[in-house]
């Protein structure tokens, strides 16, 4: 599914990562582990095509990231993060702006799917009537997963998605995603909720081995 191969990376002389080669089947769901610095979110850069590697190459789905495909790959990841950016305005005109676009005008919006994940992600039922920039951060964090799982992205880039979070909300989200079998997710995070989990795997960014 996702393929690292003998990738190198090289900032301004300094070596970030080097030799590294690491393989993500489909529906597994992996927590890269390291220091600050080590390369974590320079791997999350590397699949979606915004840097490429000083040597090697990146797969997803059997196919190289390049010109030719990045595209492809982008419109299959979802791509979320510890300081989430969703614009401003009312939340229910900005998710209209999005499923107005062209790419993702055949994925059929459902309200009711909506209402639902707002339930279980325990937002307030008035949420979508709500400015976003009145909402907190943990508010915001919710709803760009509820966002990435409308746009039916069964990829996941998440970056300390739960920082914001009480511990209650933590173990609601990564269990969430842990246990979706059709999702394939790899996560940056230092947080318990992902490294105690027994269904998510563990790779040592530092150390280039799997812990778990």
């Amino acid at each position: 599914m996702i393929k690292f191969e003998n990738i190198h990376i090289n900032y301004g002389g300094v070596k970030v990562i080097e030799n590294l080669s690491l393989e993500i089947g489909r529906g597994e769901k992996v927590v890269i582990f390291g220091k600050s610095g080590s390369g974590k979110s320079s791997l999350f850069s590397l699949l979606l095509g915004f840097t490429t590697p000083e040597k090697g190459k990146v797969f997803f789905d059997g196919k190289p990231v390049d010109e030719k495909n990045v595209w492809n790959v982008r419109e299959n990841i979802a791509y979320i993060d510890q300081s989430v950016s969703l614009g401003s305005g009312k939340i229910k005109e900005s998710l209209a702006s999005v499923f107005a676009l062209k790419a993702n005008a055949g994925l059929g919006f459902s309200e009711k799917r909506l209402n639902d994940l707002t339930n279980f992600f325990d937002l307030p039922p008035d949420v979508n009537d709500k400015n976003i920039e009145d909402l907190s951060g943990g508010e915001k964090q919710r709803l760009a997963i509820i966002i990435a799982i409308l746009l039916k992205r069964n990829v996941f880039l998440l970056d300390e998605i739960t920082s914001a979070l009480d511990e209650a909300l933590k173990k609601k989200v990564a269990d969430y995603f842990a246990n979706n079998n059709e999702y394939t997710c790899l996560i940056n995070s230092h947080d318990p909720v992902w490294l105690e989990n027994p269904t998510i795997k563990i790779f040592n960014l530092d150390e280039k081995k799997w812990l778990q």
